[in-house]
């Protein structure tokens, strides 16, 4: 029993098996790249597991009715059904049945090349942003990746065609004075709720799943645990999310009128039901537009509330721990990652202290004396 490499469609190089089975030449992809550590694997316990099935006669070629995609992705989500969240459960059932099963859904998963999947990803182009086609990507690549466990298919063809460019999301935060221009030009929940933003660096899910219980106006303290999308309340977006944060004095007023507002209800923001409410773009679609348009401003998401906080804080001089908190950053690096441009820098000498120590031992003197001379 051997081993090989091939470099396949995506210019990286992949392990191969080649060996005989009942008289007959079988060479397999291992889908593994070809590194040292995955060359030890195969090594010492792929290839030892697979001559003991030869010996053994347990080696069996796959060989049984090929399942559509539609099939086996049933198999895929139950694979899962105890380690996903919910929510992640439900989006990627939601992207399969909507851009993926109208284009796959009743192929046999060994009938889908590498070429279909890069003329499927093309139409989605079309009338979809690349993170998004990214992330249905991913529920296809893993009911692959299953079936590859499962010795279903011998290869990926997901893998085989590159995930397209992201453009890095540009920071355009809005300045002070755009700031209470839109407050000024909004009223009610509509006008607290964009405070709240401003004055907070809440992520919009987070302000929409906020409760009232959440709220201590005695220590002037807000707890941030869950969030809201499409309708679906979870957990924040990272488990390093869930913090406390501080109710700065320009939030203070907005919250207490929302309070008069919306003060017998469980959440803060409510719709006309008095319930949550469903979705960041039921406000962002509605009177965040309007409102931009009033106040006479070029528009921009309304997560860009989010980055102003951050980017007003930092130039004001406000420590980036304290920064880094109120974003729900995993640690300060992250924010210093995507804000290092607005972090205020006094101007001042760097490093005089060490002019004052060379000053006091005469070298500065000397060198002086050296290159006049």
């Amino acid at each position: 029993m051997n081993t090989f490499t091939r470099k396949q469609k995506d210019g990286k190089t992949y392990i191969y098996v080649d060996f005989t089975f009942n008289n007959k030449r079988v060479r397999k992809s291992l889908d593994l790249k070809n590194t040292a550590k995955n060359r030890k694997l195969v090594k010492d316990k792929i290839l030892p597991e697979l001559q003991h099935k030869l010996n053994s006669g347990m080696f069996i070629e796959n060989k049984t009715k090929m399942p559509t995609l539609n099939e086996f992705k049933a198999e895929s989500f139950a694979m899962h059904k105890g380690t996903r969240r919910q929510s992640t459960q439900d989006d990627y059932r939601i992207s399969y049945d909507k851009h993926i099963a109208p284009y796959f859904g009743e192929m046999k998963l060994d009938k889908i090349k590498p070429s279909d999947i890069a003329k499927w990803q093309s139409i989605l182009l079309e009338t979809l942003s690349p993170s998004r086609i990214r992330n249905i990507r991913a529920v296809l690549t893993k009911i692959f990746k299953d079936a590859l466990i499962d010795e279903v298919i011998d290869k990926n063809p997901v893998s085989l065609i590159p995930v397209p460019k992201i453009e890095k999301t540009k920071i355009t935060p809005f300045s002070e004075e755009e700031i209470f221009k839109i407050l000024d030009n909004s009223q009610g929940q509509n006008r607290n709720f964009f405070a709240l933003g401003f004055f907070s660096g809440m992520r919009s899910g987070e302000m929409i799943g906020l409760k009232w219980s959440d709220i201590d106006f005695t220590r002037a303290e807000i707890n941030i645990s869950r969030g809201i999308r499409m309708g679906r309340i979870s957990a924040t977006k990272t488990i390093e999310s869930t913090r406390t944060i501080d109710i700065i004095g320009s939030l203070m007023p907005f919250l207490l009128e929302q309070k008069e507002l919306t003060g017998d209800c469980e959440y803060v923001f409510v719709n006309n039901k008095k319930e949550h409410i469903y979705d960041i773009k039921r406000i962002r679609d509605t009177h965040w537009k309007k409102t931009l348009k009033k106040a006479e401003l070029e528009y921009r998401t309304i997560y860009q509330t989010r980055h102003t906080f951050a980017t007003v804080m930092l130039e004001n001089g406000e420590d980036i721990l304290w920064v880094s908190n109120m974003l729900g950053h995993v640690n300060s690096t992250m924010t210093l990652a995507k804000y290092a441009r607005y972090i205020k820098r006094e101007n001042k000498i760097r490093a005089s202290f060490l002019e004052k120590s060379l000053a006091q031992n005469g070298t500065i003197l000397t060198l002086c004396e050296n290159k006049v001379a």
